[in-house]
């Protein structure tokens, strides 16, 4: 019994003795995978654009509404059509407005008779009272009914103005060059104070308002106390619905003076030249900027990975052993993430990410600037 329990024992401190120098060779081997390829990061200046969908405004909109109420006579031109300033558009039924005018006139004639009556009378009474033949009390009373004369003779001409103007809203005239809207009342219909008859549009130049976040409302302005051409007067590109170029550039004139407090951006307004007349009142587009970044990274999108809404590269350290790095992109481009927080010098696997993990070491391969970026036509 003896026997057996020290052949037992012998057996276990040998299995023991053998798995030990199992582990420690294993712990000893050191995998090394072979020409990784492997891209050294610098930093760069870059220009990129960026597009914001924009809003597209005449810079002169009018909305022609009724001011007193009529029937449509006549309508002068025609929908589309460009009309100069002062010149008639449509006529509203006015005989009503003519009558006013005319017994406004009537009342003014008769107001300045009643006036002229009592300048007589008041001559008259002041030389037969220089007479002593009447007393100066029917003189006083002579020159009170003469201010009331004039007082009338100022009420008819308010009345006949006031008339007049109401005769003048009945044509409808253009404030300025433009053209001349769809008209929703045609002839024959009946219109009130304050229908719409139609809008002019005057689109010699355009506005186009885009809305930006407030990180980038903060870049631009600091961009512009430090005097960048960039902010100061920049030519900014627009993209039409159809996605042709215009070809004509705006300039950035102002900005809005609050920020919207649904999503915390603030619209600045580019102006256009329309010569064309290409653009209309109420497109839409896109406002294409193009920004510059200094001191950034380039990583490839294939150097990448993500975990839960995280980016992550492979990088390595000084003795060629991979570590796994959590990176935060600025902006996408293109194929690529511009990125901040690495330093210069520092090597990223640039492709057969699958093939390691981390703690592994590499063989590295590395690959050149000119051939990481083949696809961007320029860069810093």
């Amino acid at each position: 019994m003896n026997l057996n329990l020290c052949l037992i024992t012998c057996m276990v401190l040998v299995f023991s003795l053998f798995s030990c120098n199992s582990n420690k060779s294993k712990d000893q081997e050191i995998v090394i995978l072979e020409n990784i390829p492997v891209l050294e990061l610098t930093p760069k200046t870059i220009e990129f654009p960026k597009t914001y969908v924009c809003e597209i405004q005449a810079v002169q909109f009018v909305e022609i509404r009724a001011k007193v109420e009529g029937y449509v006579d006549r309508i002068y031109v025609d929908e589309g059509q460009f009309v100069k300033k002062g010149q008639n558009l449509l006529q509203l039924s006015s005989l009503e407005f003519n009558e006013m005018v005319n017994s406004a006139n009537a009342k003014l004639a008769q107001a300045q008779a009643e006036a002229q009556a009592a300048t007589v009378e008041m001559q008259r009474l002041k030389i037969l009272v220089e007479k002593d033949i009447i007393s100066p009390s029917e003189l006083e009373l002579a020159k009170s009914k003469k201010s009331v004369a004039e007082s009338g003779i100022a009420e008819a001409e308010a009345m006949l103005k006031n008339a007049k103007t109401g005769l003048s809203y009945t044509t409808i005239k253009a404030p300025f060059d433009g053209i001349v809207d769809r008209f929703p009342k045609k002839t024959g219909a009946l219109v009130t104070a304050g229908d719409l008859l139609t809008n002019i549009t005057d689109i010699k130049e355009v506005f186009a308002y885009f809305r930006v976040t407030e990180n980038e409302y903060l870049r631009y302005m600091r961009a512009k106390i430090e005097g960048e051409s960039l902010a100061s007067n920049p030519d900014v590109t627009l993209i039409l619905s159809d996605g042709e170029i215009y070809e004509y550039t705006g300039k950035l004139e102002t900005m809005e003076a609050d920020f919207e407090r649904g999503t915390g951006s603030i619209a600045f307004r580019v102006r256009f030249p329309n010569p064309d007349q290409l653009i209309k009142h109420g497109a839409s587009g896109k406002i294409q900027l193009s920004n510059q970044l200094e001191n950034v990274f380039l990583v490839p999108q294939k150097s990448t990975f993500e975990i839960q809404d995280y980016s992550y590269v492979y990088i390595l350290d000084k003795d060629n052993q991979v570590k796994v790095r959590s990176f935060k992109p600025v902006q996408r481009y293109g194929v690529y993430y511009i990125a901040e927080g690495f330093e210069n010098g520092d090597r990223i696997i640039y492709e057969g990410i699958q093939q390691v993990k981390d703690g592994v070491f590499v063989n590295p391969a590395m690959v050149s600037d000119k051939d990481a970026y083949d696809t961007l036509s320029t860069f810093f």
